[in-house]
């Protein structure tokens, strides 16, 4: 910038030079005479002098060619009308003789402005060619509006890729230019399309489904391509991400359609409302807390066991606009009711949400008297304190676990349920009970395991290649739990939809090939066995609950049998006895428990089949 004015200035009065000449050939058909010869020595000194000045106190010379645009162009016309008009002022006075043609005083200011024009369009393309030649060359899956608008947004936020074909996937813009661009049908194949555009990458919208990523990642791992996630539109307008080019995830590949909330019924029941959430450090119950005070709430306690878990999670909320939100966290145990009393005492909350529990099943069976004490007394110390101090609406976390329980995690979760029903039949508060299947990057679940054994070396170690899960990610879970505790009644089980089961086999291929790797050349998959505990397959329904009514696009509402409170108390109370003798005797009065429920489910069921016969 400091010596610009300097190289630049002889470059222009050249150009101007150039200008007054083409002005002077014009006027006179190329034909100069000695006197317009005499006309044009005499004018241009004058003229260089009145041009550079203006160039040089317009500070035109500041603006830089590798961006020239129409408002350049538009200054440099109004720039170069202003020299010309001084000019012909100039003219006017008669101080200088001879006089100058008024046309070529219009013919040199078109001129020069053409000039000037072309100039620095000439360095701007020359600079963009040769960027472009570093440059990435890409294409967008898309051509609807919001992918257009995302080509737009990359060549101003990601420079280094450059945009040369969008896929039409639904044929209505195929072999047409958007920008220059070609938009070309998806049934042309991405491989040919990249191999015809000379492209070496895709970038995906992150609106895409993920059935249609894992194609895609499919097709551009056979072809050579490199697949990118780019955030969808909507995103980078609400203010939610940045525009960023980051690689495929394993949540992309088991990304499912939007779900479509009920964002004013969500809403009424938290805007304003104070809320607290147990288990605020875990994966399912942080995300609650960020979801929440989205709605702003008046104050959000968070309370967890862990005080590292609180740390993090206090770190975070501290970075980030909570403007409005009064925020308290408490490290707690949910079995203290003493502290927990206070707690709900102190800030008397209106809604509460249950997400404190141990949940990795292995474990769990060798800790059942632990399990016990967390998922079901836990759960039973939370229900009590909502009941007593008047909470409004109180939302447990489940799990598909629950269904015909084979583990003690699952066994103490389907007491949890029964107890929350027993309780929800004689209380003012409404207790709601969400039950879902596994989360992706969950804390302890298997994708930061297999991420683990990749970066180990390997092998990935899978119990069985016919396992099966029902997975959803992390934040579509908590928003269908928050739509579930808006549209929930007192007592019953909702049921998210999980969509389709994945093999946990084809879960971990994915994962290796996501890491630019190959099964089994490079990264080996071992199989070893069940664990303790562990299913074959999940269940999200019992028998009887099968005909579950949909409540929403995406939530069953279980139809269960009337549940007697008294029986169920019974059951806790012989649970907690359980608790203060052995491992074995914990494991016995839990399976004996379970097994009358179960049951008395299936038998509902199977009175329901014959029914129906």
């Amino acid at each position: 910038m400091k010596y610009r004015l300097l190289c630049a200035l002889p470059i222009y009065a050249v150009l101007y030079a150039c200008s007054l000449a083409v002005a002077f050939g014009l006027r006179f058909d190329l034909q100069l005479t000695d006197e317009s010869l005499l006309e044009f020595r005499v004018w241009l000194p004058i003229v260089l002098l009145v041009k550079c000045g203006s160039f040089a106190l317009s500070r035109e010379w500041r603006r830089r060619h590798r961006y020239t645009s129409l408002s350049d162009i538009i200054f440099i016309a109004v720039i170069g009308l202003a020299a010309s008009t001084t000019i012909y002022a100039l003219n006017a006075s008669a101080i200088f003789s001879p006089g100058l043609h008024r046309s070529i005083i219009l013919m040199d200011w078109v001129t020069t402005v053409l000039a000037t024009s072309l100039l620095r369009s000439a360095i701007r393309l020359g600079i963009e060619r040769a960027d472009q030649q570093e440059m990435k060359r890409a294409i967008i899956y898309g051509a609807d509006k919001d992918s257009i608008g995302l080509q737009r947004s990359i060549r101003v936020s990601v420079p280094e890729f450059k945009i040369v074909g969008l896929i039409d996937t639904t044929g209505a813009n195929a072999r047409s230019l958007i920008g220059g661009i070609p938009v070309i049908s998806v049934f042309k194949g991405v491989a040919r399309i990249a191999q015809r555009l000379s492209a070496g990458y895709l970038l995906i919208p992150s609106s895409v489904p993920g059935t249609i990523i894992r194609n895609l990642c499919r097709l551009c791992h056979e072809a050579g391509l490199k697949a990118y996630v780019i955030p969808a539109l909507g995103e980078i307008v609400d203010g939610r991400v940045k525009l960023t080019v980051r690689d495929v995830t394993i949540s992309d590949l088991l990304r499912r359609e939007p779900t479509q909330l009920d964002m004013d019924g969500i809403a009424n029941y938290i805007t304003e409302r104070t809320v607290l959430v147990t288990g605020a450090a875990g994966s399912i119950g942080s995300e609650l807390c960020r979801q929440i005070v989205d709605f702003k709430p008046t104050k959000l306690i968070l309370v967890d066991q862990s005080e590292f878990g609180m740390f993090q999670i206090e770190q975070e909320f501290a970075s980030r606009d909570s403007t409005g939100v009064e925020l308290h966290f408490v490290i707690a145990d949910i079995n203290d009711q003493v502290t927990m009393g206070r707690v709900l005492g102190q800030h008397l909350p209106e809604l509460m949400f249950h997400a404190a529990a141990y949940k990795h099943v292995p474990l769990m069976e060798h800790n059942a008297q632990i399990a016990i004490r967390n998922n079901v007394l836990g759960t039973k110390s939370a229900v009590d304190l909502a009941d007593r101090f008047g909470v409004e609406r109180f939302v447990m976390i489940s799990t598909d676990k629950a269904v015909r329980p084979t583990s003690v995690m699952g066994s103490t979760k389907l007491v949890a349920e029964k107890y929350l029903q027993a309780v929800a039949i004689q209380s003012k508060t409404q207790f709601i009970t969400v039950r879902f299947g596994n989360v992706l990057n969950s804390a302890g679940s298997v994708v930061p395991t297999f991420r683990r054994q990749i970066l180990e070396g390997g092998p990935l170690t899978v119990t069985h290649p016919d396992m099966t899960r029902f997975f959803m990610t992390i934040p579509e879970a908590v928003q269908l739990v928050l739509q579930a505790g808006a549209v929930g009644e007192s007592g019953q089980v909702l049921i998210l939809d999980m969509g389709e089961p994945v093999k946990i086999v084809d879960l971990a291929k994915d994962m290796i090939s996501l890491c630019g790797l190959r099964y089994p050349d490079d990264i080996e998959i071992a199989f070893t066995g069940l664990r303790p505990g562990e299913k074959m397959y999940e269940e999200l329904f019992y028998g009887n609950e099968k005909c579950a009514k949909k409540v929403h696009d995406k939530i069953f509402c279980a139809e269960r049998e009337p549940i007697q409170p008294a029986t169920v108390k019974r059951h806790v109370a012989q649970l907690e006895r359980a608790i203060h003798a052995n491992l074995h005797e914990a494991r016995l009065a839990l399976a004996d428990v379970v097994a009358q429920y179960v049951n008395a489910d299936e038998s509902a069921a199977d009175s329901d089949v014959r029914k129906a016969a």
